[in-house]
């Protein structure tokens, strides 16, 4: 990293340094790096009060629990794996993942991730750590079908009273191109009519929507058209075009997606297209369709 890419704040750190330090720390291996810093952290705990650990508990967005009720939380889950159909495989995720993981296949800052110093970072979103297990499965499996339910940490703020940590359920699903974007259009139907059926059973009174905007992409606006739109147009929850909608470009390919209730006004989930398969695994033909549902959003709306 040049000056250029330096923060105001680490700016600062290194102008307070003796001379050479960036070097020095930047020129130790791994293993060295990995020492000093769990040296660091143990010298730092040992000199922690327990008033202070009661004064971050009470002020530290990261550690505070969430305001969700476990046990509603808990029977949303449950029925949401129940809806899933039964050739999708469940994944229990480690709470950590390697370092990298979001930034090296999907565009933003490390600065969001909440890196530790074990050359990992904190999972902050499930689709990520997903598509690299079915990159791995892929190559034993003609396609793969993923899901997880888990409890995510991001770094960033999200402004007053709001956690920094959310429970998600989400899919993957990887696949071999079979042209003309039929792979892309049986994958979509796929995570679609699943969020049907979930919004349909657990939030109808709440105008559950589906939205799905093309990101000039014009083979899968066709398969969009005859053939995803009419596999789900017998669902309870419609399917809305957004065209306008501009969040997500660069992000995913062919087309994005939105999850929502109260006829869009409050999204509870999105996904899309993307390349992440296909780069993780090195082959351009891969495909590969994400999407998620926050689910303590849903269980604030669900049909009792």
């Amino acid at each position: 990293m040049d000056d250029g890419e330096l923060t105001d704040a680490e700016r600062r750190v290194w102008a307070a340094m003796p001379a050479g330090t960036r070097a020095a720390l930047a020129g130790l291996s791994a293993a060295d790096l990995r020492s000093l810093l769990l040296g660091v952290a143990r010298d730092r705990a040992a000199i922690v009060r327990p008033s202070e650990v009661v004064r971050r508990w009470r002020e530290d967005r990261f550690v505070r629990p969430a305001g969700a009720d476990p046990r509603v939380l808990a029977r949303v889950e449950a029925r949401m794996w129940h809806l899933l159909p039964a050739d999708v495989s469940g994944v229990e995720l480690s709470p950590v993942v390697p370092v990298g993981t979001c930034s090296a296949v999907a565009p933003g800052s490390q600065n969001r991730i909440v890196t530790t110093m074990r050359a990992s970072e904190v999972l902050s979103d499930p689709t990520n750590a997903l598509a690299i297990e079915a990159a791995v499965r892929r190559r034993r499996q003609d396609e793969v079908h993923l899901a997880a339910a888990h409890r995510v940490l991001r770094a960033q703020d999200f402004g007053s009273g709001a956690s920094s940590h959310f429970r998600l359920f989400a899919l993957v699903s990887s696949a071999r191109d079979a042209g003309s974007g039929s792979t892309q259009a049986r994958l979509l139907i796929r995570h679609l009519t699943y969020w049907q059926t979930v919004l349909a059973e657990l939030a109808p009174a709440a105008a559950p929507r589906l939205h799905v905007t093309t990101l000039d992409d014009d083979v899968v606006r066709e398969r969009l058209a005859d053939t995803v739109r009419p596999a789900l147009d017998e669902g309870a929850v419609p399917l809305v075009d957004e065209p306008e909608h501009t969040r997500g470009r660069g992000y995913y390919t062919g087309c994005a997606l939105r999850i929502s209730l109260f006829d869009g006004d409050l999204e509870i989930g999105d996904g899309g297209l993307t390349d992440w398969t296909a780069r993780l695994s090195g082959d351009a033909k891969e495909r590969c369709l994400i999407s998620c549902l926050a689910t303590e959003r849903l269980a604030d709306h669900v049909a009792h």
